[in-house]
């Protein structure tokens, strides 16, 4: 067991070797690896440990999703759906079509109209499927009638509660899209309770901006601009876009949306080639394609109203059938409004207004306290640990202590690759591993402290202690891994943190406590052939 072939031997050297190079930029200031990074090819892991909220400091908030907001949306939604259904029936109502609250309530004179419509407004209200655990999905609203003829929509309570929980899956997502589009590295983005997220975003210092982005809904419709004698039921009287705020004059739009930003497949900033104004070009799918050129090719002549949560950015005239699926919005931005506004566009609609309930800003003066106080763990428990080694073991202890110092460098080398973030709960766990790594030798120094005990040969010593405490040390370190892989799973932000380091110290521990200490002692015996073992 203690021979070694020559392609082992240079395999275990070169692995070291390559953790240390891995490393070796988290030392450098970021200028200097930026430097050394462009000239070096893309696939070379040149970069630096990611450091946590908890130790280069960020922005922390925290976001409570409208749920007064989602209704009214619902609402909406199914006022359009009865506005759908009254036109493809072709039924006559009397009024329009109202409500208040999550009631969306109309008239309908005749028995034989309301019965027809009731069968397809029941429809519309039934389960649409079932979930993932085989339940159905709750209806969506109730129906009730009057003699009268007036037909009330109201919105059930498991049905906006089901909505309030995709939409905060949904806002979870859009917001990851656009953090990622601020250059930030690992964002740690949860949800939080029923109806709340948590936004940590590490190293970013320019918390307004990050606020704006994800403060702002960026629901984009386009809306044909209602003429003087249309039905002023259906009709939103909406301000106008101005990025200084000031009062503005108002749009009258109709409520009917003609295409909806969610068909939207890119969106770019760029200037205008006539005025030179900062401007959005986008680009529909197939489906918002088709919808644009039918509704320009119907209207031509007409202005055609661009809204942005609510607000109309401009409301050009309709020239010409506009069937390439591609567009321009122009509305007095700056540079910087207009790329914000395109990845606003790019990374999707929030479904629900965000309202900020905590805010923190991590300096870094903390985070660097926090390294500070992670360091001096570090280095007091690694000196206690190798003066210990140093003292019981000789120059058994010297190799334990070499194959500690690659245990290290590997267990950082690890977070590098997999670009994981170091957090504080992170750096207790690389020291928690460095006592598992050393408590590794001690099994193994021991076994073959009690070999050599009961008279055996140095090599056959050696040799037995290596092998009888393999299995104790993959046990232990196997049911701990099971533990960091559940910890992983289960936990979110620093708890996975803390899982991670754990996780790759463990598997790196087998590698350096087993098969790099045996190397080491391999080619010690080789070269002094002792006749006693030195422990």
């Amino acid at each position: 067991m203690f021979r070694f072939p020559r392609w082992k031997i240079v395999s275990i050297i070169a692995m070291s070797l390559l953790a240390i190079l891995i490393v070796v930029p988290s030392f450098l200031t970021k200028e200097t690896r930026e430097g050394i990074a462009k000239s070096l090819p893309s696939w070379v892991p040149f970069h630096a440990v990611v450091l946590g909220l908890d130790l280069q400091g960020g922005a922390h908030i925290l976001l409570e999703v409208d749920a007064a907001d989602v209704t009214r949306t619902q609402v909406e939604a199914l006022r359009d759906d009865v506005r759908r259904i009254l036109r493809e029936e072709r039924i006559r109502i009397t009024g329009g079509i109202g409500g208040s609250g999550r009631t969306v309530q109309v008239r309908i004179p005749e028995a034989a109209d309301r019965l027809k419509a009731l069968v397809r407004l029941r429809q519309q209200a039934q389960p649409g499927g079932v979930n993932a655990l085989g339940i159905a999905t709750p209806p969506t609203f109730e129906s009730r009638e009057s003699p009268d003829g007036l037909v009330q929509l109201t919105l059930t309570d498991s049905a906006i509660l089901d909505r309030v929980r995709r939409a905060v899956d949904q806002t979870i997502e859009v917001i990851r899209r656009r953090v990622d589009a601020l250059g930030t590295t690992e964002p740690n983005i949860q949800r939080q309770g029923a109806d709340r997220v948590l936004v940590q975003v590490p190293g970013l210092q320019d918390t307004n901006r990050l606020k704006e982005l994800l403060g702002t809904t960026a629901r984009l419709e386009f809306r044909l601009v209602a003429d003087p004698g249309y039905n002023q039921g259906d009709v939103d009287m909406l301000n106008e876009y101005d990025p200084e705020g000031k009062v503005t004059s108002t749009y009258p739009v109709e409520k009917r949306v003609m295409v909806q930003g969610e068909d939207l497949t890119d969106a770019q900033p760029g200037f205008d080639q006539r005025s030179g104004e900062p401007v959005v070009n986008f680009r529909f799918n197939l489906r918002g394609g088709q919808r644009f050129g039918e509704v320009t090719s119907a209207n031509v002549g007409k202005p055609f109203a661009i809204i942005l949560d609510g607000k109309v950015i401009s409301a050009p005239r309709i020239l010409g059938p506009i069937t390439g699926g591609s567009g321009q919005i122009s509305g007095r931005f700056t540079v910087q409004q207009a790329n914000d506004l395109s990845v606003l566009l790019r990374a999707g609609a929030l479904p629900a207004k965000l309202t900020i309930v905590e805010e923190r800003t991590v300096g870094p003066g903390l985070g660097q306290d926090s390294i500070d106080a992670g360091k001096l763990a570090t280095y007091v428990a690694s000196v206690l640990v190798l003066l210990y080694m140093l003292t019981t073991y000789g120059v058994f202890g010297m190799f334990a202590n070499l194959a500690l110092f690659i245990h290290i460098v590997m267990v950082f080398a690890g977070l590098v690759l997999l670009q994981a973030t170091l957090t504080l709960p992170g750096i207790a766990g690389i020291v928690l591993t460095i006592g598992m790594a050393v408590d590794s030798n001690v099994l193994i120094y021991e076994r073959i402290r009690e070999e050599s005990r009961l008279g055996r040969s140095v090599i056959s010593a050696l040799d037995a202690g290596f092998n009888r405490a393999f299995a104790t040390i993959v046990d232990a370190q196997s049911t701990t891994f099971v533990v960091a892989v559940i910890l992983y799973f289960l936990g979110s932000g620093p708890v996975r943190g803390f899982a991670v380091s754990l996780g790759l110290g463990i598997v790196t521990t087998i590698v350096t406590a087993v098969t790099m200490t045996r190397l080491m002692i391999a080619l010690w015996y080789r070269w002094s052939k002792p006749t006693s073992i030195p422990i």
